[in-house]
């Protein structure tokens, strides 16, 4: 799903983009005006993220958020039927949401990122952010069993 974040939904960006997602989080692209969200989702075709009801009203395709608080949202995203399963091969950065390139056995990496040898890496071909399956990635996948978990139950 394309997606569009508004900026009332700032914890959500780098979750769903893990999950396979193409998330566009409206302060990324400097998006304040009610009017400029929506024109960037019709234009772009994506589904508009808020919690804004009046927002919602206006969108075509819109998911309204009820939740400050972040795992609550992936529930409710998560009822609304979005996939919240993280990718085996991830495509989009959690940084700028570009996309993602697999980096070779052979090559380098910043002294941050492990030796991709060893480990799983890819790179960001818009801001050169490198990935891996590490402790974040252990974290956003816990949390995501929580949410999932919790919708079980319900």
């Amino acid at each position: 799903m394309r997606i569009l974040l508004d900026i009332m939904c700032g914890g959500l960006p780098a979750y769903l983009r893990m999950c396979g997602h193409d998330t566009v989080y409206a302060v990324d692209r400097g998006i304040e005006a009610d009017d400029a969200l929506l024109a960037v989702a019709a234009d772009e075709d994506r589904t508009l993220v808020t919690r804004d009801v009046q927002l919602a009203d206006r969108a075509e395709e819109t998911i309204l958020l009820e939740s400050r608080d972040v795992e609550a949202q992936l529930a409710e995203l998560s009822a609304a039927g979005l996939d919240l399963s993280l990718e085996a091969e991830p495509r989009f950065c959690g940084r700028c949401n570009g996309p993602l390139e697999s980096v070779g056995a052979s090559r380098s990496t910043p002294e941050y990122a492990p030796d991709p040898a060893e480990t799983a890496v890819w790179v960001c071909a818009d801001c050169g952010q490198c990935f891996w399956r590490g402790s974040h990635w252990e974290r956003v996948e816990r949390t995501l069993e929580r949410v999932r978990a919790d919708a079980r139950r319900e």
